[in-house]
């Protein structure tokens, strides 16, 4: 008698947030925040900002689990790098897989930067959201951030006295649609991480992910049947 086929496969993700930088343009290639009326400012790269820290989180659809490793994490608090780059380096390692039945709600990354103000009081410096690449290798993506902006200047003043910036109750909603046409934002910030992709048991279930070879270095690219 034949075997049973897989009824599930497997997304095997690991890698690092790896740092963000404090002055000068945007990373060659990286990605722009999506224009539209809830978007205020220029994009600026964190350029007053140090002693930062870092939370990831995942986002996915319900016919995704997690099997093994962590789904959200804090980083360590880092300081501007003294070289011309004036980085921010975590190098903070990301190791996570998932077992699902077909792609939809592919995982998204979370990340919410956090630093001191004037005053000493943590507040959000950033969130930024990018989906797992599709295809196995080895990837870097570019993340634009943003923060939530007051609407009046009343408001934004008040904010900044009482050391409590408008922030999201749950960053999660950075990687949703719902209700994100009436927030105001401004672009701050770019945050580098490095991913390493290795799916199992796909190409069985009738998704084209790419070569089969998981480790040379690929763009990312679509599974059949799953919508950008």
């Amino acid at each position: 008698m034949a075997a049973a086929g897989p009824s599930v496969f497997l997304l095997m993700v690991n890698g690092q947030v790896e740092s963000a930088q404090v002055s000068g343009r945007g990373p060659r290639g990286a990605a722009p925040v999506p224009p539209g009326p809830s978007l205020a400012g220029g994009s600026q790269r964190f350029p007053e900002y140090d002693d930062l820290y870092c939370k990831y989180c995942f986002v996915y659809g319900q016919d995704w689990a997690p099997t093994a490793g962590l789904e959200e994490g804090i980083s360590q608090i880092t300081s501007k790098s003294q070289d011309a780059r004036r980085a921010l380096v975590w190098n903070f390692p990301i190791d996570v897989t998932f077992k699902s039945t077909n792609p939809y709600g592919w995982p998204q990354i979370v990340l919410s930067v956090y630093g001191p103000d004037m005053f000493g009081n943590d507040v959000v410096r950033g969130y930024g959201a990018v989906h797992v690449p599709f295809s196995p290798g080895r990837h870097k993506k570019t993340i634009p951030m943003f923060v939530p902006e007051s609407v009046s200047k009343l408001q934004k003043f008040t904010s900044w006295f009482m050391g409590r910036r408008p922030e999201y109750t749950d960053p999660k909603v950075v990687a949703q649609g719902e209700g994100r046409e009436v927030t105001r934002v401004r672009s701050q910030g770019f945050v580098t991480l490095l991913f390493n992709v290795v799916t199992k048991d796909m190409r069985k279930l009738g998704y084209d992910t790419g070569p089969p070879d998981t480790q040379g270095v690929s763009g990312p690219s679509t599974p059949q049947g799953l919508s950008r």
